[in-house]
């Protein structure tokens, strides 16, 4: 029995050791053979002893040769065989059946293949080292591992740098990943801290970080590639037409050559991941590592998943210390080989259609390996994923009321993929710019203890910003933000799209990216046709013209899509509010400064439903939208009151303050009412009142108190928790004063946004007759 050679044979056998790896009596054979060929003589070590014998013996020149056999599957063999190392686009069901496996052969088959078809086992040797370069190298790195263990660990990864040179794979055994991080002597000090700490023993806890490591590891196969890619294209594929702003792509790839790239998209459906790996994939990128939930680990997306580059991770790690420290570790390995990386800053899909508060674990982790040195700078890519329609969002508005999640396995995907089966327009993918993870740290602040949770979220509020900076505002977005500001009126064609032009305009005018082109022409019917079919909007059709309005039940459904595009308007909204607060300041006071802290007022109270800059690019941002208002505002404000605000805001014949926030400030009303009605002295759960508050919220929208429907969400209602308890409202110590106080700015907010919105409904009665 031969196998074909991929090896430097004529070496001085005397100086050589052939470390071998051999798991089958035939790959045995062959590696002998091999040896025996081209280091006749030389010791063969097939096992940890026998290379630990070698090694006593041999002196600091002596050089070890790692070696072992690639088996190369039978319909890749003659493309791997002949040097182009592109394996074909669609792998055939065998090939799909084999991944669910492995790619060695059985025991039984080895030797016959190997005579009949000795293209398909091939000996690779990796990079030889000397003893003496070996063992400073394990003093260095591993030095309460064995020398044999470690030479036999730096082998196998020779071998496999061999192998990718072969067959041209981007690929990593799980395997060598947990034994490379487990042997590091700092990794070992602080499983031993670990093991103090939980008063257990070493051992036990060495085995657990091996066992939570395995779990984590994942490779990239161009087979296992091709056959996720295969397995799960119903999921996404027959769903959209994909629209990629090639502009933001073309620094992708010059970065992608000297820094690690860690894409971090938006999250609004499942098949996210599935889109920007397509989007790679075309525009010539490399595949990202993918960090997910371990809710999608379900055969058969969690076999091919594992092999095709997503590492399944828990949505929580609880009390598990050693898991965390794998999952640090594996990331930091990961940056380290210079894999790029992509996760969902957001922790899941977002239920309301802007962006969730950003989840800083896997950031911390990150973060964490670059100021200890153990990882390069890498560059973070702000990633937009937006949607026409979305099949799934009925189910997250559901999740809104008070319903609870179902979960995934193989009757949610065969529920899934039918509901993909039909076209819901586009999916837009934008990238914002990049910027270095290392620079964003520095600018934030020393990593000090106590600090360091301060210094992430600036980073990660940067990373939301030019998320949003990139997200276009979408057609269904304009359209679902011109019905829902009807008060429920339906409109005609013409009327909508009168209603939409200014929205055009403005995002035109700060130079945002908007859908004109796509709103031109029958543009508005094809995206009204589309939110009918999906049962967002209603057509009627009895009279003498085709009426549209959001159906009954489905604001929700509705003002995600609008919400898509609502940070667009949010900076407008504030102006409008601080214009009509400078006017009601006491005489003498100057309506500028007035203005610019009732924004940063504004900022604060919103901080948890939107996503700002800087204050200093905020009060560029700030400046830009009062220009647009009106250059000269403070003079026309100034001494005139209410009514000279009133005059200005009206003479722009564009009012989007009470159609952007009324909602989110509603929400934070019935949330701060529920405050003050639980009395002095109570710790709050939140999750808890929460769910209170949805009962809370119903009874106002019966009332009339609150106006919108979308504002009863358990989202909005969490947001609005979280500012609570960012001014200290939720302990037991909170005074009833304090949370009165809070309700009453709420209040006061609201207050202003009323005066707006008959402002807005005098224009909108003038606008379309």
């Amino acid at each position: 029995m031969a196998a074909d050679v991929d090896a430097a044979p004529d070496r001085a056998t005397r100086d050589v050791v052939v470390l071998a790896a051999a798991r089958t009596g035939p790959e045995r054979e062959l590696v002998t053979e091999w040896a025996a060929r081209n280091h006749p003589g030389a010791p063969v070590c097939l096992d940890e002893a026998a290379l630990d014998a070698a090694l006593a013996t041999a002196g600091p020149t002596t050089t070890v040769a790692p070696i072992r056999v690639t088996w190369l599957p039978p319909t890749r063999a003659a493309e791997w065989a002949d040097g182009t190392g592109a394996p074909p686009q669609k792998p055939k069901a065998s090939d799909l059946v084999a991944l669910l496996g492995h790619r060695r052969p059985p025991a039984i088959l080895q030797r016959r293949l190997a005579r009949r078809a000795p293209d398909r086992a091939r000996i690779v040797e990796g990079d030889a080292a000397t003893v003496a370069d070996l063992r400073a190298r394990h003093d260095g790195e591993a030095r309460e591992e064995t020398l044999a263990a470690y030479v036999h660990r730096a082998g196998v990864l020779a071998c496999e740098r061999a192998e990718r040179a072969l067959i041209g794979d981007h690929y990593t055994v799980p395997r060598l990943v947990v034994e490379q991080i487990v042997a590091s002597t700092r990794v070992r000090d602080r499983l031993r801290e670990l093991a103090a700490e939980h008063d257990r023993p070493f051992d036990e806890v060495l085995e657990d970080m091996r066992d939570r490591l395995g779990d984590l590891a994942s490779v990239q196969s161009p087979l296992a590639i091709d056959a996720f890619r295969t397995a799960l294209a119903p999921m996404h594929a027959p769903a959209w037409e994909v629209s990629v702003d090639t502009e933001t792509v073309e620094p992708l790839r010059a970065l992608s050559r000297t820094a690690p790239l860690v894409f971090l998209p938006t999250h609004r459906s499942y098949a996210d991941p599935l889109v920007l790996a397509e989007v790679l994939r075309d525009n010539d990128l490399p595949r990202n590592t993918v960090l997910g939930g371990n809710n999608m680990a379900f055969w058969p997306i969690g076999p091919l998943g594992k092999r095709a580059g997503v590492v399944f991770i828990r949505r929580t790690s609880g009390d598990d210390p050693v898991y965390r420290l794998a999952l640090r570790e594996y990331i930091a390995h990961l940056v380290s080989k210079r894999f790029n990386l992509e996760w969902y800053i957001e922790g899941g899909r977002s239920r309301t259609g802007k962006l969730r508060s950003p989840s800083m674990g896997l950031l911390s982790y990150l973060a964490r390996a670059l100021d200890d040195g153990r990882a390069p700078d890498v560059q973070l890519v702000p990633t937009s994923i937006v949607y026409d329609r979305l099949y799934e969002l009925d189910a997250m508005a559901a999740e809104q009321g008070g319903s609870s999640k179902s979960a995934e396995g193989l009757g949610w995907l065969a529920r899934y993929v039918r509901g993909q089966a039909r076209n819901h327009g586009n999916a837009r993918v934008r990238f914002g710019e990049p910027f270095s993870l290392a620079e964003a740290l520095a600018e934030a602040g020393e990593a000090r203890e106590g600090q360091r949770s301060t210094r992430l979220e600036k980073v990660a509020f940067t990373i939301c910003d030019g998320i949003n900076r990139a997200t276009p505002a979408t057609p269904t977005a304009l359209v679902t933000f011109a019905l829902l500001g009807t008060g429920g009126r339906a409109l005609t064609l013409e009327q909508i799209r009168v209603s939409v032009s200014p929205l055009l305009d403005h995002l035109d005018r700060l130079g945002r990216p908007g859908p004109r082109g796509d709103l031109t022409g029958d543009g508005i019917e094809r995206t009204l046709e589309r939110l009918v079919t999906g049962e967002v909007v209603e057509r009627y059709d009895g009279g003498d013209e085709a009426v549209w309005s959001i159906r009954d039940g489905r604001h929700r459904v509705a003002a995600f899509y609008r919400n898509g595009a609502i940070h667009h308007f949010v900076d407008r909204a504030i102006v409008e509010l601080a214009v009509l607060a400078a006017s009601r300041a006491p005489a003498g006071s100057d309506p500028l400064e007035v203005a610019w802290s009732d924004a940063l007022a504004l900022r604060d109270l919103l901080k948890f439903e939107f996503f700002f800059p800087s204050k200093r690019r905020f009060s560029d941002d700030i400046s830009a939208e009062t220009a647009l208002v009106d250059p000269d505002w403070r003079d026309r404000v100034q001494g005139g009151g209410t009514e000279a605000a009133a005059a200005l805001l009206e003479r722009t014949r564009f009012l989007v303050a009470p159609r952007t926030l009324r909602s989110f400030v509603d929400a934070q009303w019935v949330v701060a009412t529920k405050l003050v009605g639980l009395g002095p002295g109570t710790e709050v759960d939140a999750k808890a009142v929460a769910k209170e508050c949805l009962g809370l919220g119903r009874q106002m929208l019966r009332q009339g108190r609150v106006v919108h429907p979308d504002s009863v969400s358990t989202e909005l209602y969490a947001s609005a928790l979280d500012l609570a308890d960012n001014r200290g409202l939720l302990g037991a110590d909170a005074t009833t004063t304090a949370r009165e106080a809070f309700r009453d700015e709420i209040a006061e907010v609201r207050d202003r946004l009323v005066a707006l919105a008959r402002i807005e409904t005098r224009l909108t009665e003038e606008l379309l007759g």
